[in-house]
């Protein structure tokens, strides 16, 4: 069943790693010339410009962007959690339901398997690739910024890991959800509609210490990244809340996806 799993949701994942490392590959290609060209000066004066409350919501206010690695820490970042956090919720809300969209469900209920195995599959495969995609585009800027300039080694090490600690728990709660639903089409809305959702209340947190308080609904708080890049550590608490909620939502998809009706 694995085995079938990781076929079938291999093209999805080939296209949104592509698209993600293709984001960099861009980056570092260019960023030497707008440095060489001394247009990194009038950037910075460009970000002066700015309120301090959007520089902090995109971490400018404490790395400057003079480097790649520098957009890395600011934009490159935020457009990670972004990217990797849709593509999680995208997972958790259809890998159970294109079964039943496609009819193929019921192919899976004439083999001699459980509905707990044909589950049990789908979230490995989906871990799976979650993870494999954080490891190869923490392995992709590693080279990238090796070529371009000097970075913190650990605290790269340390902002690699953090999108684990968002796409995990976006990926249980859609698939909680899709056990309530027989349609993709339903599910794949709901699922851009968290993730974006979540992104805007992170940034909307940092922007005013009265609605400071929206960070404790979203679990792009969990990613802890402005932490690590003064800090250059990741807080325990956070990476507890993270598999505490991701295993929480898909033990209730267990206990929901047994008693669902799928005809």
């Amino acid at each position: 069943m694995l085995k079938r799993e990781l076929k079938v949701n291999l093209k999805s994942f080939i296209i949104w790693t592509s698209i993600l490392l293709g984001m960099f590959l861009i980056v570092y290609l260019m960023y030497p010339a707008i440095i060489n060209s001394g247009s990194i000066d009038a950037m910075d004066e460009m970000m002066n410009m700015f309120p301090d409350e959007m520089l902090k919501a995109f971490n400018m206010d404490i790395s400057s962007m003079d480097s790649a690695y520098g957009w890395l820490k600011t934009e490159g970042f935020v457009f990670v959690y972004l990217i990797v956090g849709v593509y999680a919720s995208i997972m958790g809300s259809n890998i159970l339901l294109k079964e039943e969209s496609e009819k193929t469900i019921e192919y899976l209920n004439s083999l001699p398997v459980k509905r707990r195995d044909i589950l049990k599959s789908k979230v490995i495969c989906s871990i799976i690739y979650i993870i494999l995609m954080i490891i190869l585009m923490g392995i992709f800027n590693y080279i990238g910024l090796e070529l371009s300039g000097d970075f913190d080694r650990l605290q790269f090490l340390l902002l690699s890991i953090t999108p684990l600690f968002i796409s995990l728990p976006l990926f249980g709660i859609n698939l909680f959800i899709s056990t309530f639903f027989k349609k993709t089409k339903k599910t794949f809305g709901i699922a851009l509609g968290i993730a974006f959702l979540s992104y805007f209340l992170q940034i909307l947190s940092e922007m005013s210490e009265e609605v400071e308080f929206l960070k404790y609904f979203t679990v792009y708080t969990l990613g802890d990244l402005r932490n690590v890049i003064v800090d250059i550590s990741i807080n325990p608490l956070f990476i507890l809340i993270s598999f505490i909620l991701t295993i929480l939502f898909i033990g209730l998809s267990f206990i929901k996806y047994e008693r669902k009706e799928l005809v």
